[in-house]
């Protein structure tokens, strides 16, 4: 008799059959995810038409023609801008050529290992905090998803505004939920490949929100620019404040402060909320890892909160971070739009043809990765073994996330700090479900128990 199948962390089913126009359409708007068909994780390329011509790519040399080799042949999709434009306008996230360039330029310094690192107190105040949360629900059930969301908020409000007295947090982190729940879904317009000047009826309503966003940051910018000096450490607004072009001297305007300001705010909490939520339901998931990790968390600790100095010293604690980052990344889908003829995997690519690069599917590729959807932190134990075009949960190339660094400090630390006071165990019944809307999120939190460690 063959012994049963082993458990694996939640996974989406992928798609079998053609979904045809309105059922991808449906699809897209329930959970993104639910339109990658399974051949996309057994194969190097899979090609189809709903609206335009389409090609998802699961091989990693291809990959490097479209975000390092031909990058300014592949944009960022229309999809993308016209969900994300009203919110963050030609931020760095979605600015192309020679816009994007400067802004990178001036930006990068802000995000230098040694201002990465002089950041982690807040990151370390703000495990403190999420810690005595979790402790205080005194073996009650604790909705962990939830508990990341305001752990790295906080971080963020503090780097970004020095302890955000200016301004509503509350207010702001609202506004950021409600624009991603009303906006945030592919419209039926986007599917068709219609021009973003065609209204989408999610985005008109979001309006309102829009307004209260973008009021936070031009207030904020204000008032900062009326400060006489800044702290001793300077937060992110000082840096880009700051902030100049080295090869031409410019510096961003308030407009453009604004648009920055408000993409670091939404990227830099919910994607390394998201990371810890579903990081804690796999060590749940997995106790024996989990353990392991508490341990090697209480020997470095000895009952503190992480630094950015014990990073080095918890290699599980990062291997967790870095296989979580492959079952569930942030963003798991990113697409880019074809504006020359090439030639992909054998296929013909044509101009206006999205070329998807679907993260979730390249991260559980069977041709790529042995055991693809379980959970084996150990294979990150040499990362310089990990091919690189295989791996992108920051994506590659010159459009790297600029806030990989901050985003994987902040995670470990957090982690560490948990897993060292801490054992999760998982709720009968209480699985998350992998829903992608802008991001891969645990649809109905993870919920989980936390038992004090001896």
């Amino acid at each position: 008799m063959p012994a049963p199948p082993r458990p694996l962390p939640v996974h989406v089913p992928l798609v079998t059959q053609p979904l045809g126009l309105l059922g991808s359409l449906r699809a897209a708007r329930r959970n993104l995810l639910e339109i990658l068909p399974e051949l996309s994780v057994k194969q190097p390329i899979v090609s189809g038409k709903v609206g335009v011509r389409w090609h998802m790519l699961m091989d990693p040399e291809a990959i490097r023609q479209v975000l390092l080799d031909r990058v300014a042949d592949y944009p960022k999709s229309d999809v993308t801008k016209n969900l994300l434009r009203p919110a963050i306008g030609e931020s760095l996230f979605i600015a192309e050529g020679a816009h994007w360039r400067w802004q990178r330029r001036a930006a990068a310094p802000v995000f230098s290992h040694r201002h990465v690192t002089d950041l982690a107190p807040v990151m370390m105040r703000a495990a403190e905090q999420a810690a005595n949360r979790i402790a205080g629900a005194e073996g009650r059930p604790v909705n962990v998803a939830e508990e990341m969301v305001r752990a790295t908020y906080e971080v963020i409000a503090d780097v970004t505004f020095s302890g955000g007295q200016m301004f509503d947090r509350d207010g702001v982190h609202r506004a950021i939920e409600t624009y991603i729940a009303s906006a945030g879904k592919v419209s039926f317009f986007d599917i068709l490949g219609l021009p973003d000047w065609v209204p989408r009826p999610g985005r008109v309503f979001s309006g309102p929100v829009l307004k209260q966003m973008k009021a936070v940051a031009d207030d904020a910018i204000a008032t900062r620019r009326e400060r006489p000096e800044g702290p001793e450490i300077p937060d992110l607004m000082d840096l880009l404040l700051a902030a100049q072009d080295p090869k031409t001297g410019r510096r961003m305007s308030d407009g453009e402060l604004a648009d920055n300001l408000l993409t670091f705010i939404v990227a830099g909490h919910e994607t390394t909320a998201l990371t810890l939520g579903w990081a804690l339901y796999l060590c749940a998931f997995a106790p024996e890892i989990q353990e392991a990790a508490g341990e090697e968390a209480r020997g470095v600790l000895q009952g503190r909160a992480a630094t950015a100095e014990d990073v080095e010293a918890l290699p599980l604690t990062r291997q967790i971070i870095d296989e979580t980052l492959r079952l569930y990344p942030p963003a798991g889908i990113i697409s880019r739009t074809a504006q020359k003829r090439d030639r992909l995997c054998g296929r013909d690519i044509r101009p206006g043809d999205t070329v998807i690069l679907p993260i979730y599917a390249l991260h559980r590729n069977r041709l790529l990765w042995e055991d693809a959807d379980d959970f084996v932190p150990a294979r990150f134990a040499d990362r310089k073994a990990i091919a690189r075009y295989s791996y992108l949960p920051f994506g590659d190339g010159p459009r790297i996330c600029i806030g990989a660094s901050f985003a994987l400090q902040e995670a470990v630390i957090i982690l560490a700090t948990l897993l060292s006071r801490f054992r999760f165990t998982a709720i009968a019944g209480q699985q998350p479900a992998p829903v992608m809307i802008l991001t891969l999120r645990p649809e109905g939190g993870v919920w989980l128990k936390a038992s004090p460690r001896e």
